[in-house]
């Protein structure tokens, strides 16, 4: 029988069974939006705050600087737009890197465009910003600093203490927006030790539904509005939004930071064996990112030379096995990844990775079947490649 194994947690995870569980009512008979003076609508008042003061927890935040959106991709527009927007007369200098989310650059980009100074940072062959580039940038007309905490693409965790040391020592008015989407409930994160500004995150990468996202907004921040409308859950977020997705959220981080450390220490060990292995059976590859703690406990991408990732993806699916090839959010067509390039990495090396990204649900019995699978799959494809039969030849 075809297997149905599951590695691809950074674009979208299995929604948890629980969280299934908990949405359904508000799919069948909850339905109702907020609505003053009417019990159907002070209900889903009530359950919308309960919410927001489960997640909120979980980055010790208050209740108050929680705002729900559709997705991660909202709330950044949200908080980057409505940022710049609103503090336009404060500077117009703002920091990223070349490795960022392309929520992130794509922003960037739009400001850049409209006459806004925009420094892009370079970063190392494992994926870490330059620091003293960083300290460089910061001039009286810088605004803000737009960083991805966890990098979808090499699983780097930027040293966002470091980062916020820097900000503070040579400008007091920058402020810090985060990109966790790849990070929240994989590590802790405090948005008060951290002195994080504003961070987006989502439900679906936690085992929550598609659909809705948050965006944490230090409560002395203003944002301009970027979205008209009438107001039904949020003012800065204006339309409809799943009551149901909210409760689906607020039970996926419940579940998630219960045991966050026995959680994250399970998968680590999970993505440590996949590694291991990989490398112990599989010659030529190269680890992309970091090793270690500095990497996110639930990735691994890995470049096998002389062969092309797509062709890899496309081979192991037909055995029931789903990883990615490059960027999640960049592999549509045959371009090198970005991230990787930026890395250092040559195209051929960007061609070959793969990308293996672990949840809790996971096991070492679907790992060693995943190894046994590749071993196969890398044998058969370098078998007709050239340049592999030249390499063996000189050797």
């Amino acid at each position: 029988m075809k297997k149905n194994i599951y590695f691809n947690n950074c674009l979208t995870s299995k929604p948890a069974p629980e969280v299934i569980e908990a949405m359904l009512p508000y799919l069948k008979e909850k339905f109702f939006f907020p609505e003053n003076f009417i019990a159907n609508g002070s209900e889903a008042q009530r359950i919308i705050e309960s919410a927001k003061e489960t997640i909120a927890k979980t980055i010790n935040a208050d209740a108050e600087e929680l705002h729900f959106t559709a997705s991660g991709t909202v709330a950044n527009n949200l908080a980057i737009k409505g940022f710049l927007s609103e503090n336009s007369d404060q500077g117009n200098h703002i920091i990223c890197a070349v490795n960022d989310y392309p929520d992130i650059l794509t922003n960037a980009a739009f400001f850049e465009d409209s006459g806004f100074d925009v420094t892009y940072l370079k970063c190392d062959e494992q994926g870490f910003i330059d620091l003293q580039e960083l300290e460089q940038a910061i001039n009286e007309a810088t605004i803000l600093m737009m960083t991805t905490l966890v990098n979808h693409t090499s699983g780097t965790i930027q040293p966002l203490a470091k980062i916020r040391e820097i900000l503070d020592r040579k400008n007091q008015n920058v402020k810090l927006l985060v990109d966790a989407g790849q990070a929240y409930a994989r590590m802790p994160i405090d948005v008060k030790e951290f002195g994080i500004d504003l961070m987006s995150f989502s439900a679906h990468k936690i085992h929550g539904p598609q659909g809705i996202g948050a965006l944490y907004k230090e409560k002395s921040i203003k944002l301009a509005q970027i979205q008209h409308g009438i107001s039904r859950i949020d003012d800065i977020n204006t339309g409809a939004i799943s009551i149901a997705n909210i409760i689906g959220f607020a039970k996926a981080s419940e579940l998630a930071f219960s045991n966050l450390d026995k959680k994250i220490e399970k998968i680590r060990d999970l993505s440590n064996y996949l590694l291991q292995q990989i490398e112990m059976k599989i010659p030529d590859t190269l680890l992309n990112g970091p090793r270690g703690a500095d990497r996110i406990c639930h990735n691994i991408n890995i470049s096998f030379d002389f062969i092309e990732g797509e062709a890899i993806m496309m081979m192991m699916d037909m055995h029931g096995i789903t990883i990615s090839t490059g960027s999640a959010c960049a592999s549509q067509g045959l371009k090198p990844n970005y991230i990787l390039m930026a890395m250092g990495r040559s195209h051929e090396q960007s061609h070959s990775s793969m990308k293996f990204t672990l949840s809790r649900y996971n096991t070492k019995e679907e790992i060693d079947f995943t190894v046994e699978k590749l071993i196969e799959v890398v044998q058969e494809l370098r078998s007709r490649s050239p340049l592999y039969e030249e390499i063996k030849k000189e050797k």
